[in-house]
Order: C-alpha cells, then structure tokens, then sequence
C-alpha cells in the first residue's frame, strides 16, 4: 500500500472524531460536574461520593481486559472495532438519561449502580474506537494525525458542553440543576447520530493476525514489555495531573480565587479552547523531533504553566483567563500523543507474537485512565474533608492552602516527571519503520504460502 493511500481524508476523520463530542460530553461531566453535583445539590456527602466514583472506576477496570481480549477475538461481517462501538452507544444513552436526571433524595445506591452501567458502556466505546482508529493506518506520523483528530473531537464536546449553562440562561432557563440535566440531553440525543455517522463513514482495514485466545493472562503478559510500561507510567501521570484539576476547579476559583460559579465555567472553557489550538501544534512538533519528545516537552510547559495559577489575582478574570488559555495548550498533547504511540507498539508485538493485541493493549491505557481520574475524586475529596474543607463554605478559610496546593502543585509535578520518563522511549520512527517492513515482509509471505495451498 502507498503512502498516499494510507493517508485517511479529513472527512473520515471527522468522522471518526464526531462521536468523541457525546462521549468526551460524558466523561468531562463524570469527572467535574457530577461528583460536586450529587456532593451539593443532591445532598450525598463529600466522602460518599468520592469513595463511589473511585471505587466503581478501580471495579470497572477489571472489565478492560475481558472486553479487550474479546474484542481482539472478535471476527464479523461488521468488523471487530465497529461491531463493538455500535453496541456501546444504547448502553450510554440509559446510563447518561439517569445519572444526570437524578433528583434530590437519590441513595448512594443508585450512584452506584448507574455509574457502573456508564462505565462499562465508556470502556466498550473507548477501546473499540481508539482500537478501530489504531488500525486506520500503519504509517508513524500518520497516527500522530490520526489521534490528533480524536483529541480534537474530545475537546470540542468538552468546550459544547461548557457552553451548555451559559446558553440556558438566554432561553430562560437558570439553575445549576438544569445546566446538568442539559448536559445529559446533550449526550443521549448526539450519541446516536454521532456513532451513526462514523459507522457509514469509517472503513476498518482488516489486520493479518492470528486468531488466538486473549484474555487476563495475555493482559499481564503485556507488562512485560518494557516500552508498554513505561507508557503506561506515562499516562497514569499524565492523566491524574488535569483530572485532579478538573476535580477541584470549582473549588479552587470559587474558594481561593473568588470567582463565581459562572466565571469559572467560562475559564474551564477557556481551557479547552487552547486544547484545541494546542492539538495541531504538537501534531506538527511531533513530526519534527518524534512523538515521545513532542510529548517530554508540552509535560514541562504545562507544569510550569499551572503552577502560575497560583498567582492569578483575587478575582481577576483577563489575567486568569490567559493563563487558562495558555495552560490547555500544552493539555491536548499528552492524550492523543501517547494513544498514537500505543498503536506503535501495537505493531511491535505483532512482528513479536504474530497476534494482534490491539484490543488489549488500549485496555491497559483504559485501566490507567481510569485509576487516574478514579484516584482525582477518590483521593483528592476524602483529603480536602480530613483538612476541614467544606464545599458550602462554613469553614470559609480551612484547608484551602491544601486546596490550592492539590489543585496545581501535584499535578505540575506528575507532569515532569512523565516527561523525564518518555524523553527516551525506544521506540523510534526508525525502529518503527523497520518493524513495518518486517511485517509487510512476513505478511506478504504468508499470503503467497496461502494461495499456493489453495
């Protein structure tokens, strides 16, 4: 296959993005709204909600490997990928319709239960797209394009759901509690048009691989690679960094800052902007000095960067809002960069095994995800409670330097250290090209050994 027919049009990427608005309109909310939402507007307490988001998203890590190993297991008409993500949607459609049309009164009971139907449907979509767009092409920098797209998408949803309570007001509707709800709306009516439109117009190339039992062993057999691992470290730092930010960034600009509720939506949107400026930007870097290095140097612009929030004045919006700007800029690399490198490796394990683990190795990206924004409303909340912190401000001036302190001080240090980590991954567009060639060679012979036995 040519290089140019291995370059995907941006008409099907934009396609394979479009169901990332729905799905990044859910997890933005999981992570920033609803815990805060059932904690102050639903009346379950700080502890209690913490404890049920970390502790669902740790169970539902069990359900990666299983539902990667069937995926990679999965032979249809439909495709592997495709058949998967088209289940997923009815599953988050249920979900997403109870959780954010809850009413007060609600037990933590119920929590539970709809957070692990929407978990489980947020694994299925998650692995079966990052897994179907790993296999849209095999090309080094290609990927880079590819899952810059799928960032892309991320942020878009995140910045339309943002919008979302900003716009209510001026059809007459105010309240936090409709602001949710809208969300939720948001979510079940684009879910099903989105991942429509990317099953019409995404193709799923058919990958040479054997068919072979993948499961909980061939998972932890995965760990064994050295450049899996260091990916892996890579992203639990990358990911628990912004999602204890997203976690406490109500609390941090209201409480500490003085903003109001309705100025720090506007600066969490402000964020997202840059993330999608910022998208293109280490796209283009990465093409220039390697994926791992693009990644090692937007994990120290986005350190120094949120450490500055310290500074914003009381209140001071324009200053605040730059820096939101320029934080979200270097935020978009460290998703899509290391999904990209992942596919990479996807490719490495092939020539080694002669499987395709691509279902399983995203699993294992799903797992560190999950036990980074588990470990942003698990940890961060029961610590915030222990220091006196309370989200109605009674306590008005308890526990906000460790508030301020969670909110910029962790995540900038978990940041360098995953640059420090994948400054020298190993694995190279030169290794990586000699890998591709090894496996044209390899697959071209058995498909000569195969039409000779016919």
């Amino acid at each position: 296959m040519t290089a140019k027919a291995e370059r995907r049009s941006n008409w099907t990427l934009a396609a394979l993005a479009a169901p990332c608005l729905p799905l990044a309109g859910l997890g933005l909310p999981l992570v920033v709204y609803l815990p805060e939402y059932y904690a102050n507007e639903l009346g379950l307490s700080l502890g209690a909600v913490g404890m049920a988001f970390m502790l669902v998203r740790l169970l539902d890590m069990a359900f990666d490997p299983y539902i990667g190993g069937v995926m990679d297991s999965t032979r249809s008409r439909f495709g592997r990928f495709k058949l998967w993500f088209a289940i997923s949607a009815p599953l988050l459609m249920l979900a997403s319709y109870m959780l954010f049309m809850a009413k007060p009164g609600v037990s933590t009971g119920y929590l539970w239960l709809w957070l692990l139907v929407v978990y489980a449907g947020v694994s299925i979509a998650g692995l079966s797209q990052l897994a179907w767009a790993a296999v849209l092409s095999p090309q080094y920098d290609q990927r880079s394009r590819i899952y810059a797209w799928w960032q892309a998408g991320n942020v878009v949803g995140m910045i339309f759901v943002l919008t979302l309570p900003a716009l209510l007001p001026m059809l007459g509707v105010t309240g936090h509690r409709a602001g949710v709800q809208a969300m939720g709306w948001f979510i079940v009516v684009l879910l099903p048009i989105t991942v429509g439109l990317a099953l019409w117009r995404v193709p799923e190339p058919q990958v040479a691989s054997e068919v072979k039992k993948s499961g909980f062993r061939e998972y932890l057999a995965l760990f064994k690679r050295p450049s899996v691992v260091r990916i892996l470290v890579a992203d639990l730092l990358i990911g628990t960094g912004p999602a204890i930010t997203g976690a406490l960034f109500f609390f941090f600009f209201g409480r500490v800052k003085g903003f109001t509720h309705a100025d720090a939506s506007m600066l969490l949107l402000i964020y997202f902007i840059g993330g999608l400026v910022g998208a293109p930007l280490w796209t283009w870097l990465s093409y220039k000095i390697s994926k791992h290095r693009a990644l090692a140097v937007s994990g120290v612009v986005y350190a120094v960067l949120t450490l500055c929030s310290l500074l914003i004045p009381q209140g001071a919006m324009i200053p605040a809002a730059i820096l939101m700007f320029l934080i979200g800029v270097p935020y978009a690399a460290g998703a899509f960069l290391l999904r990209a490198m992942m596919a990479d490796i996807g490719d490495e394990e092939r020539l080694a095994s002669g499987v395709d683990r691509t279902g399983l190795l995203y699993a294992i990206l799903s797992g560190t995800v999950k036990v980074g924004s588990a470990a942003a409303v698990g940890i961060s909340f029961p610590l915030l409670q222990a220091m006196g912190f309370d989200p109605k401000g009674q306590g008005v001036d308890t526990g906000l330097q460790g508030l301020a302190i969670l909110f910029a001080a962790v995540p900038a240090a978990m940041s360098i250290a995953a640059s420090v980590i994948v400054w020298s991954f190993p694995l190279t567009s030169e290794r990586h090209a000699e890998i591709r060639a090894a496996l044209a060679a390899r697959d071209m012979k058995d498909a000569e050994l195969a039409e000779a036995a016919e």
